[in-house]
């Protein structure tokens, strides 16, 4: 097993294994016990693993237009820096007018009645899924259901005697540096067993908003995809889902969906076909050091509501942008994607507690959950701005002046865009380094909104008056807002 830099993995187990020492760039083998333990469980396992193969109907690209081959973010083409849809795609051969693609994957039976979990984009698309099990046998499967923010779909296979099953297990144990076992069909191979270790848990690659990836270093390639993460006990604790690769080729980086993220998903698709998630309606961002001391909290921690959607359970609780929210449903929030999922995960019509941070202290509020609808109405348009005066403020290394119909020209800014308008960003300035620009929104210092440019100085002083380093400004470009911390100048 290829490592990268030195590396001491240290193993205990009930077999009183002794402790390995990995040499520089390679890892010595299991030998003994260790290695029986590994070949043991591959023949256990190895059964409930399956391959998963689709065909679909390649649609006609236009001219000029990249083909479902080569089109960004397609299978058979990088998705940014993770190679994600790594199961490969084969054009059909021939010159038929309606030419066919084949992909192939992996999969694992969850029911002896032949239920079979695999990723969503293994089977995207396709309009026949054929499952071969261990023994070679083919059958044609049938979707239960999907999902894909997850990436996780559902299969169905008719069979006459029951299957061997694989057990879920507890993914919120895995530690880094625990042995896995990986099983899948890397370019169509067939069962092939890899081993490797936990290299990170709680893992974001920014591929959707509830990343939480089991990080391994055991072997994943293209056809892995859909296959299961063993632990050392034989229980299902990740997915193989997606690989770092500049190339597609293993380089010793893949990512598992925990099974505590996906367990609950396909309970739901078995049981509903789809997936139903919770939604408050608060649009959140990370915190920072410099937003924490900014707020008065002890530390970066906790969820930061950017903005609240129009007429949502957020709304109706009265939080606002710039509450912080520090606890859900009695679940502390340290991170703040761990709110998403939290959220996602609330039945709806459930009433949950929450503690936010506002105003230099906690708040203990309610609010009930709704279901996520993505065909939300949208909210009514705005009273039209009355047209006033301009004028020009400098601050914070920021020019702004007042909304004027022909900034709003200048700037391609709606009929309702409030606050003051930012005309220059100070080069060098924390602003510049935050990515502000001209014709950015300065729409709140804090929790007080900007009217008018000459609001902003009040609120300056105000804050080193309190000793504070930073001050929290809102900023809004395309109809999106974020806070940014902004140093003050010492006097």
């Amino acid at each position: 097993m290829r490592f990268f830099g030195r590396r001491v993995v240290a193993f205990a187990a009930s077999l009183a294994l002794s402790t390995m020492i990995a040499a520089p760039g390679w890892a010595q083998p299991p030998e003994g016990p260790f290695a029986e333990v590994f070949a043991q469980m591959a023949g256990r396992l190895v059964g409930v693993v399956v391959n998963v193969s689709t065909q679909a109907v390649a649609p006609a690209a236009k001219p000029g237009q990249d083909t479902p081959q080569n089109a960004p973010g397609s299978p058979g083409a990088p998705l940014d820096e993770f190679f994600r849809d790594f199961f490969g795609d084969k054009g059909a051969p021939g010159g038929s007018a309606a030419p066919r693609t084949a992909s192939l994957g992996s999969g694992f039976i969850i029911d002896p009645a032949g239920l079979i979990v695999t990723n969503n984009h293994v089977i995207a698309n396709a309009d026949q899924i054929t499952v071969t099990l261990s023994d070679d046998t083919t059958h044609q499967a049938q979707v239960v259901g999907r999902d894909a923010v997850t990436d996780l779909a559902l299969l169905k296979i008719s069979v006459k005697t029951p299957l061997p099953a694989a057990n879920w297990g507890d993914s919120t144990q895995a530690r880094v540096g625990d042995w896995v076992l990986a099983i899948g069909n890397p370019f169509g191979l067939g069962g092939t067993v890899t081993a490797g270790i936990i290299s990170a848990t709680a893992r974001d690659i920014h591929s959707g908003p509830y990343d939480d990836y089991l990080q391994t270093d055991a072997s994943i390639n293209r056809g892995n995809s859909g296959g299961p993460m063993f632990s050392l006990s034989g229980e299902v604790i990740g997915i193989n889902t997606a690989i770092y690769s500049p190339s597609g080729g293993s380089i010793g980086i893949g990512f598992a969906i925990p099974a505590a993220l996906a367990q609950p998903i396909i309970e739901q698709l078995k049981a509903n076909g789809k997936v139903e998630r919770g939604w408050i309606g608060a649009r959140i961002q990370p915190m920072t050091d410099e937003i924490a001391e900014s707020l008065g909290l002890d530390k970066s921690r906790g969820a930061m509501i950017a903005a609240v959607d129009w007429a949502s359970p957020a709304e109706k609780a009265k939080l606002q942008p710039g509450d912080v929210i520090l606890s859900y449903d009695g679940k502390p929030i340290e991170r703040s994607r761990q709110l998403p999922r939290l959220v996602a995960d609330t039945p709806p019509d459930k009433q949950v507690k929450l503690t936010i941070w506002r105003d230099g202290k906690e708040h203990e509020t309610e609010l009930k959950v709704t279901a996520l609808n993505p065909n939300r109405p949208a909210p009514p348009p705005p009273d039209p701005e009355k047209p006033k005066s301009p004028a020009a403020v400098e601050a914070l290394g920021l020019k702004l002046a007042k909304l004027t119909p022909e900034l709003r020209k200048q700037f391609s800014l709606s009929d309702g865009a409030k606050g003051a308008v930012i005309l220059e960003v100070s080069q060098n300035s924390a602003g510049a380094a935050q990515g502000l620009r001209a014709g950015d929104l300065l729409v709140a210092v804090g929790r007080s909104a900007i009217a008018n440019p000459e609001d902003l100085p009040p609120l300056v002083s105000g804050a080193k008056k309190h000793g504070r380093k930073n001050v929290l400004v809102r900023v809004e470009r395309e109809g999106s807002s974020r806070f940014v911390a902004l140093p003050l100048e010492t006097s």
